[in-house]
């Protein structure tokens, strides 16, 4: 049993919130494809250093604001985010000992999975599926891994997130 008090809950729920804002910041009309999941960006990092801080349920709360914030139908990002959570941990120790861009490649297929959930609750409530531009936030996120990686790692490290 590990009695050590925990740290750095504020380091999480802050990278979380900036997550929120990069999300629903206004962009040029021509941009907004190319917006990454910065939220799921943020919560596969947290989900992968700090597993037991971070899980299914974060995600599943991380997911149900996401829906609030787009709008969007009621459990729809939670139960994407969720099933990335999910996804995190069961490969997160063989995960963090790959260099960054093996795990750019596995976020990648996780982000592809989270947009494919989205998108199927979206066809199933009868949003019809969008342009090629929908899966751009994949490519973009499996891009800016390497920088977001190192970013969030240098804060945990510094505020001694356990």
């Amino acid at each position: 049993m590990n009695t050590a008090p925990r740290r750095g809950g504020q380091v999480i729920i802050i990278s979380l919130l900036i997550a929120y804002v990069l999300t629903i910041m206004p962009l040029p009309e021509w941009a907004r494809d190319w917006r990454p999941d910065w939220v799921a960006l943020v919560l596969i990092y947290w989900c992968m250093a700090a597993p037991q801080r971070v899980g299914v349920g974060v995600a599943w709360l991380a997911g149900l604001l996401l829906d609030v914030l787009h709008g969007a139908l009621l459990g729809q990002y939670a139960l994407g985010l969720a099933v990335t959570a999910y996804l995190v941990l069961n490969v997160h120790l063989r995960l963090r000992n790959q260099p960054l861009w093996q795990q750019a490649g596995v976020v990648m297929a996780i982000l592809a999975i989270h947009r494919l959930l989205v998108l199927w609750v979206n066809g199933v409530i009868g949003h019809p599926p969008g342009t090629w531009g929908y899966w751009l936030p994949v490519l973009v996120g499996g891009l800016l891994w390497p920088w977001l990686f190192v970013v969030l790692r240098d804060l945990r490290r510094r505020y001694k997130v356990a």
